[in-house]
């Protein structure tokens, strides 16, 4: 399976793209880096897991890719609070991070089966 046509490693690297454009002007640093790194770390993870010769391997790196949503949202929750974030935008990311974890965790159990 190419990684380059499962619709979450589309749809996360689009996320992530989209997220570097719109964080260009957060001022914060270490904001900013977390918030990349978490959304980054989806596709890539998505990638490499796939990439992998054996099926547990491969649910391990889809297991990260769905742990590093988690803290993507958590980043854009609080984001959004402090004003960093466009509430509109960071609803919208919200909303396919979830719907991105939701698809990742079929994959896991279609792996596992």
């Amino acid at each position: 399976m190419q990684f380059k046509n499962l619709a979450i490693w589309q749809r996360s690297r689009a996320l992530s793209i989209d997220v570097y454009k719109q964080s260009s002007k957060i001022k914060d640093y270490g904001f900013k880096d977390q918030l990349t790194r978490s959304a980054l770390s989806v596709p890539s993870n998505i990638a490499e897991g796939m990439e992998k010769d054996y099926t547990k391997e491969k649910a391990r790196y889809l297991t990260i890719s769905k742990g590093s949503l988690g803290e993507f949202s958590t980043q854009v929750d609080i984001g959004v609070e402090v004003g960093f974030i466009d509430k509109t935008i960071g609803i919208g990311w919200i909303k396919e991070a979830e719907e991105l974890s939701k698809m990742i965790g079929k994959l896991i159990q279609k792996l596992k089966r």
